[in-house]
């Protein structure tokens, strides 16, 4: 792959010279300078540039900083509501479910007393009682 970007620059270099020999009417020394009027030209302005660009990609950079942490901070409170609803779930469950437990527990109760009280009478019947 190296191989085909070394053939691609060369043939992209023989190209660019070509067209600077060419403007400048076969003559070496003139499409030599020609050339470097055109660098110092792209230089001038890529350097006008530079610090604008510099601090337009500062002012992005700050802005989205702010959208990252606004999505954060959305993020979090979003997570903070479903725990406070899951919390509110569960208390909810616990008490229902301690309702529940002592209807069942006093159901038992009720149960084993009757049982008892007819397993009573039943032994107390043997021995002559009530």
């Amino acid at each position: 792959m190296s191989g085909r970007i070394v053939k691609v620059l060369g043939v992209g270099a023989a190209a660019g010279a070509g067209y600077y020999l060419y403007s400048a009417g076969g003559d070496p020394k003139v499409a030599e300078k020609k050339l470097e009027h055109d660098a110092a030209r792209l230089s001038s302005k890529v350097k006008s540039e530079l610090p604008g660009i510099e601090k337009e990609a500062k002012t992005q950079g700050k802005v989205w900083g702010e959208q990252a942490g606004q999505k954060v901070d959305s993020a979090v409170n979003q997570a903070k509501a479903y725990g406070k609803d899951a919390e509110k779930r569960a208390e909810e469950l616990k008490r229902e479910t301690g309702a529940g437990l002592s209807k069942a527990v006093d159901s038992f109760d009720k149960n084993v007393e009757k049982g008892a009280a007819k397993t009573q009478s039943w032994i107390g019947s043997w021995f002559g009682g009530k």
